[in-house]
């Protein structure tokens, strides 16, 4: 189902970009994609690496071995199951690289994937199978069970495909893995033509507000954002791209498995992410940029790995995005490790990355907008699409200036699948609502620097002011015995809302104590944005992808934080 028609309209415009509309050089997918696979240059070249650590999995395949397995498989969706031409298939699995084949062989064929975290609650993932109208379902063999149980509450879902390291099987039939050959033996294709616009992700967004609501992304979204990462980056045929977040999000699928592809380069895919095994993953395999979120640096930061042993000169930085980075973070991870962070932002609606700090900065100016102002910045618009703060009315604001992040461009999504509501709210005026606050600041060029502020939704507003999350964050982080913190409103008769903290402390038998941390925050913050209230817990609160789960976080706490809501707070500084 797509959008209304006035809908439909409202997408596109928002999809313009002023000026000549940059045109990719082919036509679909399936010539994007055999314009690597027969291109002379990468007939020695790997494409894909794979690492399962756990299960002492590797694996590599060349670019025409990549080829031949894809076509294989597309061939399979087509003959074997029926699937066609805008059709819905859904993947309930890990990083792996049948995943990867998956996604290309559906692309090829003009197949759209729903990608779903097979550590989703059972209940959101029939939610998501019965919202998309998936015809088909490949699962790791261990979700067998747990999908074939949701099937008879799904009319559309017609074949569920078990998936496991020795292949895919449904019933008796059962295709084996591998038959890796140089030369691929091309499908045929249909007769509807495929093109550019062929949808070919369904990303649902976690849903903290209500139902999870799928993202459209087309193949030329992919594309024209790979062209953007790759050209910001100057990421070529020799860059190997390490990939240690998941697939099932945008992240891990455009930054490391399309851009590697779409500039010639190579993936090196890990299961999971390993502190033990990063540094020297990037060593042996002579990568040259890896994707990770803050929380990573986090981990990496903690466990302080001496990296004196690798050869890490072809590693150019680490690109950084999906979550708050805190400015203490960056500095102690780029004087740590001497690499730098390539901070940047987007979400699934704008493709993946929408904006990233230039890497033409000297180390002071680089330093200079990771830590000068209240947030680090999240950098400049990359080409294919533009930036802007509006306020609510939809109205342009000056510098420095709090209001909505807004982006328009090729690299917005092509809307909300059957949710026109959605749709309605989030394309206004020419432009896509972020959701996120943030505000803009000009270097000596001209050029707008992006700070995020958190989520319009997330602010606090205590007596009618709007306060950001991140910075109570911050100073509670920046105490040495906390590990985790993240603040929360909740409702007081007083102010409306006032300030809670959930604190993880770095060491579970000796915490702080409450009154240590509010005078912490009591020598960084004024009274009206200091904690009120700390409450301690052991679970750090994140999605797969990094996220911290405020939202639900907040609606966790409410019941216990309910018996503060008739209590005055008075500063006793």
């Amino acid at each position: 189902m797509s959008p209304s028609i006035d809908a439909h309209d409202r997408i596109a415009q928002v999809r313009q970009m002023d000026g000549e509309p940059f045109a990719l050089p082919w036509i679909s997918f399936v010539e994007f994609f055999r314009s690597r696979i027969y291109d002379p240059l990468l007939v020695h070249r790997n494409f894909l690496t794979y690492y399962d650590d756990d299960r002492e999995i590797h694996c590599t395949y060349s670019y025409p071995e990549f080829g031949a397995v894809v076509e294989r498989t597309a061939a399979f969706l087509h003959d074997r199951l029926g699937l066609t031409h805008g059709d819905r298939i859904a993947t309930v699995l890990f990083n792996h690289d049948l995943t990867v084949i998956l996604y290309f062989a559906a692309w090829m064929r003009s197949i759209a994937v729903v990608p779903i975290n097979p550590e989703e609650p059972a209940e959101k993932k029939r939610y998501i199978l019965e919202h998309s109208e998936a015809s088909a379902v490949f699962c790791w063999h261990e979700h067998l069970d747990e999908i074939m149980s949701l099937q008879s509450a799904l009319p559309a879902l017609r074949h569920i495909i078990s998936v496991g390291d020795e292949g895919l099987s449904e019933g008796k039939w059962h295709v084996a893995r591998g038959m890796k050959q140089r030369a691929p033996a091309a499908f045929r294709l249909e007769a509807r033509p495929s093109s550019l616009d062929d949808v070919a992700l369904i990303v649902y967004t976690s849903g903290t507000t209500g139902p999870p609501k799928g993202v459209i992304l087309t193949a030329y979204n992919l594309l024209i954002d790979a062209d953007a990462i790759a050209e910001w980056h100057a990421f070529g045929r020799y860059d190997r791209l390490m990939c240690v977040l998941p697939i099932h999000h945008v992240n891990g699928t455009v930054v490391t498995l399309v851009t590697p592809f779409y500039c010639k380069g190579s993936t090196v895919l890990n299961r999971k992410f390993k502190t033990g095994l990063f540094w020297r993953r990037l060593h042996e395999e002579h990568v040259s940029c890896a994707s990770v979120v803050p929380t990573l640096l986090e981990f990496l930061l903690e466990a302080n790995e001496d990296t004196t042993a690798y050869q890490l000169n072809q590693f150019k930085g680490v690109i950084c995005g999906a979550g708050p980075l805190l400015k203490e973070t960056a500095v102690r991870f780029e004087d740590r490790f001497h690499c730098p962070i390539r901070h940047g932002y987007g979400l699934s609606e704008t493709t993946c990355y929408s904006c990233f700090l230039p890497n033409d900065l000297s180390r002071a100016q680089h330093r200079h907008w990771l830590t000068d102002f209240e947030f680090p910045s999240i950098g400049v618009p990359l080409r294919h699409n533009v930036m802007a703060i509006l306020d609510d009315t939809g109205k342009l604001l000056p510098e420095m200036t709090r209001g909505e992040i807004c982006i328009r461009g090729a690299t917005v999504c092509a809307g909300y699948f059957k949710r026109d509501d959605a749709n309605e709210a989030a394309f206004k005026s020419g432009w896509f609502r972020s959701g996120d606050e943030g505000y803009y600041a000009s270097d000596e060029q001209g050029r707008p620097f992006f700070f995020i502020s958190g989520r319009l939704k997330e602010l606090i507003i205590r007596g009618g002011v709007n306060i950001s999350p991140l910075e109570i964050d911050d100073a509670l982080k920046s105490h040495p015995d906390v590990k985790f913190a993240m603040a929360v409103p909740f409702e007081n008769r007083y102010y409306g809302e006032e300030i809670a903290a959930y604190v993880v402390p770095r060491n579970l038998t000796a915490p702080p104590t409450v009154a240590t941390l509010l005078d912490h925050c009591g020598h960084m913050l004024p009274f009206a944005k200091r904690p009120k209230v700390i409450l301690f817990g052991e679970e750090v609160p994140y999605t797969s992808t990094g996220k911290p789960k405020r939202l639900e976080l907040k609606s966790r706490l409410a019941a216990t934080l309910a018996a503060y809501r008739d209590v005055q707070f008075k500063d006793q500084t």
